[in-house]
């Protein structure tokens, strides 16, 4: 049976996405991240700059450093100022590897990372700067446009600027990221209360995931929350298991482990 927008249900689906959304938003895009940064490396790592990879692993490392210290509620005052100097260290490193290697792979990396961490703190307006300079750099890889220009698109919307955010996200991209991109013009036509469009951007996502059998909960929460409810979709992974007898290529595909690169957003 279909949600209500007032009942009870969509009250607590809308609470639920407000709690978890941005982070299944981002995991997704990591994924695709992830992908479309190893077939660039792939495409040019003939053109590696090893002093800037070098520079960019050590920005990586600090992250990470910075991401898990700040998941401790208990940091004492000595240690948040130990968190805030090595914040204030990462930025310095990411701004000089920007200044030297501009218009690298990593340069670009080390852009969403600042961006992240902009948005992480509501700064928006820092994070629009940050990723039209990644914009700016022009690495041919239609896929890492996108996922700059969705990034930017999500920042517009979280400043206020759904016009903006708007013009953004109705740029064409890959056909990996045409279900991101109609759930995101759903986010921004719901901010622009046009309730009816929004309902079949979000229609048009699901569909999209159901051609290649991914599900995504924040997705139906956002639909369930407008009162449609999306016919369940069959993950891959289902669609495996339930194959008795898997065909050789799929076999073949499925056990052989391929090299990741990672872009961190």
């Amino acid at each position: 049976m279909a949600l209500t927008p007032n009942s009870p249900n969509a009250d607590n689906s809308m609470q639920s996405l407000k709690q978890y959304g941005s982070y299944i938003v981002t995991a997704i895009l990591l994924a695709l991240a992830a992908y479309f940064g190893w077939t660039y490396w792939q495409d040019n790592h003939a053109r590696v700059d090893t002093v800037a990879a070098d520079h960019y692993a050590d920005i990586q490392r600090l992250n990470e450093q910075i991401n898990l210290a700040a998941q401790n509620p208990d940091l004492g005052a000595e240690a948040q100022e130990a968190l805030a100097q090595s914040r204030a260290q990462l930025n310095e490193d990411m701004d000089a590897l920007v200044a030297t290697h501009g218009d690298s792979i990593y340069a670009w990396q080390a852009l969403m990372i600042k961006s992240r961490q902009q948005s992480d703190n509501d700064d928006f307006d820092g994070a629009n700067e940050t990723l039209k300079q990644a914009l700016d750099i022009d690495l041919g890889d239609a896929g890492l446009e996108a996922i700059a220009r969705l990034r930017y698109a999500k920042t517009l919307l979280a400043a206020g600027d759904a016009d903006a955010a708007l013009s953004e996200a109705t740029f064409d991209m890959p056909s990996s990221f045409e279900a991101s991109q109609q759930e995101l013009l759903g986010d921004i036509y719901l901010v622009q209360n046009d309730q009816d469009a929004a309902i079949k951007s979000y229609n048009n996502a699901w569909e999209l995931l159901r051609d290649r059998q991914e599900t995504r909960a924040v997705l139906a929460l956002k639909m369930e929350s407008l009162g449609v409810v999306p016919e369940p979709i069959e993950d891959q992974a289902s669609l495996i298991q339930a194959s008795a007898t898997p065909e050789p290529s799929l076999v073949a595909e499925t056990s052989e482990e391929s090299p990741s690169v990672e872009i961190t957003e």
